[in-house]
């Protein structure tokens, strides 16, 4: 049986486990994953209704199918998880196809995009590298300076979209969702989030009255480092049902049902995984911060963090990633990073165990050195994605590997 829509959750786990989900035809307990690439219509005037959107049902793979709309679903419904309205969403094969939907149904030739500085590689790279051949300029400031953001905004008035990703990747900095928000609204500016460090458990972009959040669904979401995913999701249901809808389809970028699978089973444990990650995140913060092999740790949730405010204000806790620069710099970054023996040398963030990445030779190695500089990603920055591992382990191993 599925859960009646209109008994009162209460807690986000439930909401977790249960969301999304609707009752398969063969009363299978969990959704199966639909191994399909097309479906059949009862006749021709069916498939004729579904291709005009006079019926609802499924057509193509690439257009969606039930495992997908449920893992669509789910994450819509934990992002509005308390609030009055309905976002949708549409799963895709990556985050940054997510990302790629967004910006190419929103933007067009001669409009401007503003966002921040210290953003995934990725997307730094596809707003210096392929937006402006498309004829869209970004304008890269310190969104943290308010002020700033709008001398901007009233500076540049062909600026159609705030884009913000807090806590960033990898400095952690984060910026104030709310007010940024109200600065879009007052110069005609949509905004979009990217969530993905924080997930909807820990922070809800939707509730400060941004337009659009996308999620790399590869990390903390799924859990497990088992798939690899995005969501962009909007509160405008029928700009998502049409114009967004039709990029996306156009684009190719479709998730796929076995991801899809995956990602729904993952969620279902979201919050006491969260919660797993933040206590040892907290834990791994304080000792790092006195370690006398440590120049600075970059983590919203010690006092000293100048976004410490800004996150308590819109996280519910400042989260389980975090970096560290060392008093020896990359040669000490390089040294630590090979007497690893429990925590994992690898890219990527948000699965089970403790994950280690050099940011500079590695997620952002296409960001100029310049530019990582200036946006606080040296060459000694080390990335952690803090795991489920006893914490006393976890603390062990960072401390011998500390030892030059």
């Amino acid at each position: 049986m599925t859960m009646d829509k209109n008994f009162p959750v209460t807690g986000f786990s439930s909401l977790a486990i249960h969301a999304g989900h609707e009752q398969d035809p063969n009363y299978a307990h969990l959704t199966p994953i639909y191994a399909s690439s097309t479906y059949v219509f009862d006749d021709a005037e069916q498939g004729m209704r579904r291709f005009s959107g006079q019926e609802e049902g499924y057509i193509y793979s690439r257009w969606g199918n039930p495992t997908m709309a449920e893992a669509e679903n789910k994450i819509a419904a934990m992002e509005t998880f308390g609030l009055d309205f309905e976002v949708k969403g549409i799963l895709h094969s990556s985050g940054m196809a997510a990302i790629s939907t967004l910006l190419l149904a929103t933007l067009k030739s001669g409009d401007k995009i503003l966002s921040h500085f210290s953003l995934y590689g990725g997307t730094q790279e596809i707003l210096n590298r392929i937006l402006p051949s498309l004829g869209i300029e970004p304008i890269i400031v310190d969104l943290r300076d308010l002020s700033l953001a709008e001398e901007t905004l009233k500076a540049n008035p062909g600026i159609r979209m705030i884009y913000l990703e807090t806590p960033a990747n990898p400095t952690i900095q984060c910026v104030d969702i709310e007010e940024l928000t109200l600065l879009g609204k007052k110069y005609g500016a949509l905004v979009a989030c990217d969530n993905t460090f924080a997930t909807p458990y820990l922070q809800q972009p939707f509730r400060f009255g941004v337009d659009f959040v996308v999620h790399s669904t590869t990390k903390f979401l799924n859990g497990h480092g088992t798939i690899i995913g995005g969501i962009f999701l909007g509160k405008d249901i029928e700009f998502m049902k049409t114009q967004a809808t039709k990029i996306h389809r156009l684009l190719g970028g479709n998730s796929n049902s076995f991801d899809a699978f995956l990602l729904v089973n993952g969620m279902k444990t979201l919050e006491v995984r969260m919660d797993r990650h933040c206590h040892n995140a907290m834990e791994v913060a304080g000792f790092l911060d006195g370690h006398e092999a440590v120049a600075k740790v970059n983590y919203n949730g010690l006092a000293s963090h100048p976004d410490y405010f800004t996150a308590s204000k819109q996280m519910r806790h400042p989260g389980a990633m975090m970096s560290i620069e060392l008093k020896g710099g990359l040669k000490s970054g390089i040294t630590m990073m090979n007497k690893l023996k429990l925590c994992t040398r690898t890219v990527s963030l948000g699965t089970c165990d403790t994950l280690l990445c050099h940011p500079a030779s590695m997620t952002h190695a296409g960001v100029p050195k310049e530019q990582r500089e200036k946006y606080g990603i040296t060459d000694g920055l080390i990335r952690m994605s803090i795991g489920m591992e006893n914490i006393q382990d976890i603390l062990s191993d960072l401390d011998q590997a500390l030892k030059q």
